[in-house]
């Protein structure tokens, strides 16, 4: 048997469908037109009658089976079509290869030569897919009986699974190699193919977005000059269809409610190399809150409370998002005022005029069902509690279908599983219901293992370990090493999202460090402990508070090393432990944000240390950040500012340890540590940082006109800040030669080129300080990894 001649390709495989038994399996029934003889005058057809069952050929498939496929009761008569059908019922039992009936007087003889099994399964030709993991998605198993068809079935299969991969053209040839004892090895020879990418993704019929604004959405990629590193560029029929509702999606939040895609049409390139995908779209009108109110056809419900209660206001762009995050704002109310089953009904309203929808908000009385209990299955290692978490409700609560969506939700984002479907289905009576779980496992551990390159550190190895599901718990567990050729540092990290099942995170980090200045000659080695429980305090606001003790000691590199005077008192200090308290509050409004477009993040923090120890100060710092999108959401403006405080009171000196030190990422055109008081003494720079800071940051981000498909933006920057006060260091040592105490506020301006990249979104800096002090230290060209809001 050879099967050399059939051949798959995943474009082939809709329309071809060839049945290699057909074609290479001849079937022997000499003796059925004797069944079917009829006379010229229409005589009826001959019957048997058989006393018992005589089989031949048959090795591994018992007799009794064979005759329990023939189905015939002995010394019953039987007429040729019955006898066919049993014919049929042996054959398609798909473990024969030919089937030959023979009556012979008041025995049934049956020949029969079985399938030989499979040896072996191997795949030849293939690179890009690994044998172990297109072994998984085969239904061929070794130490089964071979059969031709799923041979071809799974033939179509691996040519699916290379398509998937952008690989249109693979091809995968089924071949058998024949054994002894009637044994075969099966054989997948696999022609991979090129990568068919994606050359331009365009659209049609876009008016408010450009082109360029929309590729940014979709999961599909034009294939860029890092394509050998991403697998977005190639064309995949499901990843279109995904597109078509992320595109949706993103106009119905900006208020487009007519908005469809028309088609998404797929064409080769002239040279049949690559693909040119182009959407055909309809946006319609952008349309805007109207008059938006709250009536309650239920009399426990104030409809005026309920008003009071929504944060969308009128002439706000509608999104379906803002009307969804209204209906459960008005039901955790209804919870807070004891109100069980009340449903907010959203009525909308068009004016076609002024292009608004009126929202009103209808409080009314659903049904009276309650959550019988809630199922969970698939979950091999994760517990049944981490999925639980996931759900505001528990057995006996009040059903809420939108509360179920949003757990489903929830369930999906832990990243645990690979799939996660949560139904609900009626209970045990029509007033109860059972919730429904079906997840699908997948790894949550890694490893990484790489090397690194700082300005300030030199290169170094960074090794990783990380479980994000520890034991099941969905407790995450990481340990982090990197070394380098003047830090050393090893982390030890574990957080408890649901302490004790509440929103309630508990996380501790630890580890030991040394490092060797960049920026005077000292060395650093510490140890640390930090313990901390994160909660929220409202929709927007988060409260974390901490604890941290911290040994360090300044150790000087060498008795030939020279340093300042001041620095050299601080070594003089050494081991001094930190005990403190400390909290940050935080309040992000795009957690439920109005505008998609725009967003603010302020943080406030503070730490009290005196706690024990061998130092006392109070450190305080805010951040301030806003972003907003302009010119149809091509431009990004962003400003942030930043500031911190540290009042020492202890008896003693601080070091330049606990001092405010600017890094590059704080404020940049200046070398970690370019800025703020020096001391000059013994012929050093030594930067002694300082005890107050202000920075502003505000910056752009904008298109250059280039193709799309190489990743790069613009941006420009304009920095100011300042370092400065060193009240209680020591800076009457003698000798010391102090500068920069009072402070200076620099300035610097900057151009950014910022490239994403398959190994990430980089960004280069090329800055000008025009206003600093002659004793900082500029740099002038910076690449670092993009900040995100």
């Amino acid at each position: 048997m050879n099967l050399g001649s059939l051949s798959h390709t995943s474009c082939e495989r809709r329309n071809k469908k060839t049945n290699i038994l057909n074609r290479s399996l001849p079937v022997v029934f000499p003796l059925f037109a004797a069944a079917f003889i009829y006379t010229a005058t229409g005589a009826q057809a001959q019957t048997y009658s058989f006393n018992r069952v005589e089989v031949e050929g048959n090795q591994r498939v018992p007799t009794g089976t064979i005759a329990n496929y023939v189905g015939l009761e002995a010394g019953k008569p039987v007429t040729a079509g019955e006898l066919n059908d049993a014919y049929q019922r042996i054959l398609d039992s798909g473990v024969f290869e030919t089937v030959e009936i023979e009556p012979r007087g008041g025995t049934l003889h049956i020949q029969v030569r079985e399938y030989p099994t499979i040896n072996r399964i191997n795949f030849e030709g293939n690179r890009r897919l690994k044998s172990e993991n297109l072994a998984k998605i085969i239904e061929s198993t070794e130490r089964r009986v071979f059969s031709p068809a799923q041979a071809e079935r799974d033939a179509a299969t691996l040519a699916e699974a290379y398509s998937q991969q952008g690989r249109i053209a693979a091809t995968v040839r089924p071949r058998i190699i024949k054994r002894s004892n009637n044994r075969v090895d099966l054989v997948f020879e696999i022609a991979e193919g090129a990568t068919t990418e994606v050359e331009r993704v365009s659209f049609v019929g876009n008016r408010a977005y450009s082109d360029g604004r929309l590729r940014r959405v979709l999961g599909t990629k034009q294939a860029g000059i890092l394509r050998a590193f991403v697998s977005s560029d190639t064309l995949i029929e499901e990843r279109i269809e995904f597109d078509k509702q992320v595109l949706r999606d993103f106009y119905l939040s900006r208020g487009y409610v007519d908005f469809r895609v028309n088609s998404a049409n797929v064409e080769f390139t002239r040279e049949r190399d690559a693909f040119y995908l182009v959407m055909n779209i309809t946006e319609g009108q952008q349309f805007h809150f109207g008059n938006i109110t709250t009536v309650s056809e239920i009399p426990e419900a104030n409809a005026a409370d309920f008003q009071a209660a929504l944060k969308v206001k009128p002439g706000v762009v509608y999104s379906p998002s803002l009307v969804e995050n209204s209906i459960a704002r008005l039901e955790r109310l209804a919870l807070r005022q004891g109100i069980d089953f009340l449903r907010v009904e959203p009525r909308i309203t068009r004016n076609e005029r002024n292009q608004t929808l009126d929202v009103v908000f209808a409080l009314t009385k659903g049904p009276r069902v309650f959550v019988e209990r809630i199922d969970i299955e698939g979950n091999t290692t994760t517990l049944d509690r981490v999925v639980r978490q996931q759900f505001r409700i528990v057995e006996g609560d009040p059903f809420n279908p939108r509360e179920i969506r949003e757990s489903a939700e929830r369930i999906r984002a832990l990243g645990y599983f690979a799939g996660a479907d949560v139904d609900a289905r009626q209970g045990s009576s029509p007033q109860q219901v059972v919730v429904d779980v079906n997840v699908e496992e997948q790894p949550t551990g890694s490893l990484s293992l790489g090397g690194s390159y700082s300005a300030n550190d030199g290169f170094g190895i960074a090794l990783g370990l990380s479980e994000n599901n520890f034991l099941g718990r969905g407790q995450r567990l990481s340990f982090s090493t990197s070394t380098a050729e003047d830090t050393e540092e090893y982390v030890l990290s574990f957080v408890e999202p649901y302490l004790l099942g509440r929103d309630l995170a508990f996380g501790i980090n630890m580890g030991i460090s040394s490092r060797d200045s960049s920026f005077a000659n000292y060395n650093t080695d510490r140890a640390f402990f930090n313990p901390s429980l994160t909660f929220p305090l409202g929709e927007n606001s988060r409260l974390q508070v901490r604890y941290s003790w911290q040994k360090s000691e300044m150790e000087t590199r060498g008795d030939d090393v020279k340093t300042g005077v001041v620095i050299g008192s601080e070594i003089d200090f050494g081991e001094r432990d930190t005990s403190s308290l400390g909290f940050t509050y935080s309040y992000d409004s795009r957690r439920t944000g109005l505008n998609p477009n725009a967003g603010w993040l302020l943080e406030l923090g503070a730490d009290f240390a005196g706690l024990g120890g061998d130092n006392e100060f109070i450190r305080t710092n805010a951040k301030a950040i806003a972003q907003t999108r302009i010119l149809n959401e091509e431009v990004t403006l962003r400003a942030t500012f930043e500031g911190g405080a540290l009042h020492w009171r202890g008896d003693n000196f601080s070091r330049t340890l606990d001092r405010f030190i600017l890094t590059s990422d704080t404020f940049r055109g200046f070398d970690p540590a370019g800025v703020g008081p020096r001391d000059f003494s013994n012929g050093v720079n030594d930067a002694l940082g300082g005890n107050l800071y202000a920075v502003a940051r505000f910056e752009a981000e904008f298109p250059l006109g280039l193709p799309e498909e190489l990743g790069l933006r613009g941006g420009a920057f304009y920095d100011v800040g300042n370092l400065w006060d060193l009240d209680n260091a020591n800076t009457a040592a003698a000798g010391a030669d102090i500068q920069g105490a009072d402070g200076a506020w620099r300035q610097v301006v900057g151009l950014s080129l910022l490239w994403t990249t398959g190994i990430g979104p980089l960004r280069f800096n090329f800055s000008k300080a025009i206003s600093k002090e002659d004793y900082d230290e500029e740099r002038s060209f910076d690449l670092t990894i993009q900040a995100r809001f």
